[in-house]
This record gives structure tokens, sequence and C-alpha cells, in this order.
């Protein structure tokens, strides 16, 4: 006779995550609509990557969002979609550098500082919100990554703006382009590497009670 055997109970959210995450998708996507815009006025390759990551950790947060009270098996898939989604965001920045070397365009650095500055103080905003829930399953963890790199990443276009205002050169925005998308390869990575832990350990956890129930049938 087949075993019915019922799942643990999902892991409790920290207190908090969940609204933590509905401010920073609202946050994330003003500022995708924004930085998006003003890529297209600037003709910055490094504001476009920014606003592109914009969109895509609104996207992650709204992920986490629908997995929040499910279990540890679900939620670490959910980290894995993620992980590989920033990683591949990075390739297609490294691509899109490249597309902009070959075409020979220069950026328009004053536009690129402005929007760079509203963009951190964003950032540092939703970082220091989800600061505290970093050290999280693998889920957490991937919502503060997104966040730290994002921070990252504006300091790193207001100091390209810099860069092409002393030089009317196109070579720090995309040196900074080459950086950003780097930085999310490596969180991508790092985010699937845990989240293979997670999926394994839920899985280990949900087979040994439903082994020890049929056993004690």
């Amino acid at each position: 006779m087949a075993c019915s055997c019922s799942a643990p109970e999902p892991k409790t959210p920290a207190p908090g995550f969940r609204k933590a995450l509905w401010l920073a998708l609202w946050v994330n996507l003003v500022m995708f609509l924004v930085e998006g815009f003003a890529s297209l006025q600037s003709g910055s390759v490094s504001l476009m990557a920014d606003a592109i990551d914009f969109f895509g950790d609104s996207a992650n947060y709204l992920l986490s969002l629908s997995v929040l009270g499910m279990g540890m098996l679900w939620r670490g898939r959910a980290a894995m979609v993620k992980g590989l989604t920033m990683a591949v965001f990075g390739l297609v920045v490294w691509g899109r550098a490249v597309w902009v070397l070959q075409s020979g365009i220069t950026p328009e650095p004053l536009t690129m500082g402005m929007v760079g500055l509203l963009a951190l103080a964003a950032n540092v905003f939703v970082a220091v919100m989800l600061f505290r829930f970093r050290d999280g399953d693998s889920d957490m963890r991937s919502v503060w990554l997104c966040s730290r790199n994002d921070a990252i990443g504006n300091m790193a276009v207001m100091a390209a703006a810099l860069g092409v205002f002393g030089t009317g050169s196109a070579w720090p925005d995309l040196i900074v382009a080459a950086i950003m998308g780097t930085l999310a390869v490596t969180a991508g990575v790092s985010v699937v590497r845990h989240a293979r832990s997670d999926i394994e350990n839920a899985r280990t956890s949900n087979a040994q009670p439903a082994e020890a129930s049929c056993q004690s049938r």
C-alpha cells in the first residue's frame, strides 16, 4: 500500500521581510523607469545596465514574494532562478559594452551623474532595509545581494560620469559596465551555489519524516 506522507510545514519568513520586499519592489520599478529614460537620453551603457538591473530586481522581488510562505525546497528553486537570471544579465551587459565600443558612442556625463546619484540614494535605502536579512536562506541572501550590487553599481556609474566628463571618452562608461556585468555573474554563481545547498537540505529533510512515517505503518 502506498504511503501518503505530508511534507514538513513551510519555514516562517523573518518578521518584516514581506513588507520590506514590497517596498523594495516599488522602489526598483520606479527607478527602472527613471534610469531607462535617462539612459536613452544620455547614451550611457552603464546607466542602461543599471536600469535593466532595476527591472530584473523588481522581477526577483516579486518572485520572492510569491514563494515566501512556501517550504525551503520551493524557495531554494526560486533562488536558483534568480541566480541564473543575475548571471545572464551580467553576460548581456558585457555584450552591450562590446557593441557600444564598436559603435564609438560617447555618453552625456551630466545626466549620468545626476541619475546615478538618485539611484544610489534609492539603493542605499533598500540595502539598509534588507541588511538584517542577509544571513537568512538562499532566497533572502539573493535579495540582499541584488541590493548590495545595485548600490555598488550606482557608485560606479557616478565614477564613470566623472571619467567621461574629464576625458571626453566612452571608456570609463564601458569599464564600469564591464565591472557591473562581472558583479552580476559572480553574485549569480554565489546564489546558485547557496540555492543548490538549500534544495538538497530540503529534499533530505522531506525524505526523512516521510520514511519514518512510512516505516511506522
